[in-house]
C-alpha cells in the first residue's frame, strides 16, 4: 500500500489538495512499518551459490548499484572471497529486504573492476587464484572487508533505516569468521555528481570571465587540448561530459583529473542540503558514522559510472571504535569526518571559490 502511495505522490501535482492527505497517510504507514520491520524482527541470511534459485534470482534482479550480467557473474559475487548478506522478515519469506555485497581483500579497493571482474583478491594473485579455483579461502590472508553494493528492494520501506543495521550485523559476522580482519570500508558510487557538474557548468557559461569551476590556467590548458578558444570551452566540455567521450582522449582525461577531483570533493564535502551532505550515498554512510576517506579517480569506467560520477568513486571507512561518536556529531552538528586527502581537496575548492568571489568584486 505504501508503495502505491509513494508512486501517487510522484504523480500528483504538488499543489493539489490530495498531496497533504497522501503525505499524512504515507507518514502513518511508515511509522507502522518501522515497528513491524524493526531490527529485532529481521533475520540475517548469507546467500551462497547453494541458496535457493528464487533467492539468487531476486538478489540478481534487485542489484541496482552494479548490475549483475549473468549467472557466471552472480556465482562470482557469492563465491570465494565474496559475501552476500540479506535481511529477511517472517511476513515475507524468501524475499530479501536489503542486500549487502562485500569483497574480502587485503587492502581497501580503489576500483570497482577489481571486485566485480575477478573472483580472487587482487594481491598475491597466484595464491588466491589457486584457492578460488579450489573453492576455498585462506582466512589468514583476509584483513579487509569492502562493502561495494547495498540495495533496498522494497520501495514501501523507503525512509526506514535498515541498511545501517545490516552493515553493523555483517561487521560482527565477519569479525567472528575472520579473526584477522581489521579494516572495513565501502567503495561507493557518487550518483549525483555528474548531474550537479553539468548544472554548474551551465551556470558558469553565463560568466566565463569568472569561472566558479576552473582556474584560468586549467581553462587555458583545456582549451588548447580541445583546440578551441577559452570563450567556447565550456559548451565544448559540457558536450564531451554529457556523451562521456572525454574519457577517450588521454590528454584531456589527464588534464581533467585535478579539477574534477576538486569539484567532486566540493560536491561531497561542501555542498549541503539542510545542513547535511547533498549526496544521498554520502549522507547514508556519514549518518552511520563512517569517515569520508578516499576519493578515487577512474574507479568506475562503465557507462553507468561515467554517467553518474565521471568515473569517480569514494571510500567511506568505518573505524569501529569511532562510528558512534562520528554518527552523533554528524547528526547533531552536521560535522563530516574526513581524511587528509579529502580535507586538502576541500581546501583547494574553498580557495578557488574565494578567489573567484574576490575577482568578481573587483
Amino acid at each position: 500500500m505504501r508503495t502505491d502511495i509513494l508512486t501517487l505522490l510522484e504523480e500528483v501535482d504538488r499543489d493539489a489538495a490530495e498531496q497533504a492527505y497522501l503525505r499524512a497517510l504515507s507518514v502513518s504507514l511508515k511509522d507502522l512499518l518501522t515497528l513491524w520491520f524493526s531490527v529485532g524482527f529481521l533475520t540475517l541470511e548469507r546467500v551462497t551459490w547453494q541458496s535457493s534459485c528464487d533467492m539468487l534470482q531476486k538478489v540478481s534482479d534487485y542489484e541496482a548499484v552494479h548490475p549483475i550480467r549473468n549467472w557466471t557473474d552472480l556465482k562470482r559475487r557469492v563465491g570465494p572471497y565474496r559475501r552476500c548478506f540479506v535481511f529477511t522478515h517472517s511476513s515475507m519469506p524468501r524475499e530479501p529486504i536489503v542486500v549487502l555485497h562485500t569483497a574480502l581483500t587485503t587492502e581497501i579497493s580503489n576500483k570497482i573492476l577489481s571486485i566485480v571482474a575477478h573472483p580472487r583478491m587482487h594481491s598475491e594473485a597466484d595464491a588466491f587464484a589457486a584457492a578460488s579455483s579450489a573453492g576455498g579461502e585462506d582466512p589468514e590472508k583476509i584483513t579487509t572487508a569492502v562493502f561495494y553494493s547495498i540495495t533496498a528492494s522494497q520501495k514501501g520501506l523507503q525512509g526506514i533505516e535498515l541498511g545501517n543495521y545490516l552493515i553493523k550485523r555483517v561487521v560482527r559476522e565477519l569479525q567472528a569468521e575472520f579473526p584477522k580482519i581489521s579494516k572495513f570500508s565501502s567503495l561507493s558510487p557518487i550518483p549525483g555528481f555528474h548531474k550537479w557538474l553539468i548544472t554548474e557548468i551551465i551556470k558558469d557559461e553565463n560568466d566565463q570571465s569568472h569561472s566558479q569551476l576552473f582556474t584560468q590556467e586549467e581553462m587555458d590548458k583545456l582549451a588548447k587540448i580541445l583546440e578551441t578558444i577559452t570563450s567556447e570551452l565550456l559548451p565544448s566540455l559540457k558536450k564531451l561530459l554529457v556523451t562521456n567521450k572525454w574519457i577517450q582522449d588521454e590528454a584531456l582525461t589527464r588534464e581533467l583529473e585535478t579539477p574534477l577531483m576538486r569539484l567532486c570533493c566540493r560536491y561531497l564535502y561542501i555542498e549541503k542540503r539542510r545542513g547535511y551532505a547533498l549526496d544521498s550515498v554520502a549522507n547514508f554512510h556519514l549518518r552511520n558514522g563512517a569517515v569520508m576517506w578516499r576519493l578515487n579517480w577512474k574507479a568506475d569506467l562503465s557507462p553507468r559510472g561515467l554517467g553518474n560520477s565521471c568515473g569517480l568513486m569514494v571510500n567511506y571507512r568505518y573505524f569501529l571504535d569511532a562510528t558512534e561518536e562520528n554518527s552523533a556529531s554528524y547528526l547533531e552538528n552536521q560535522t563530516i569526518h574526513a581524511s587528509e586527502q579529502i580535507l586538502q581537496l576541500a581546501r583547494q575548492a574553498v580557495a578557488k571559490e574565494n578567489k573567484t568571489r574576490t575577482t568578481s568584486n573587483m
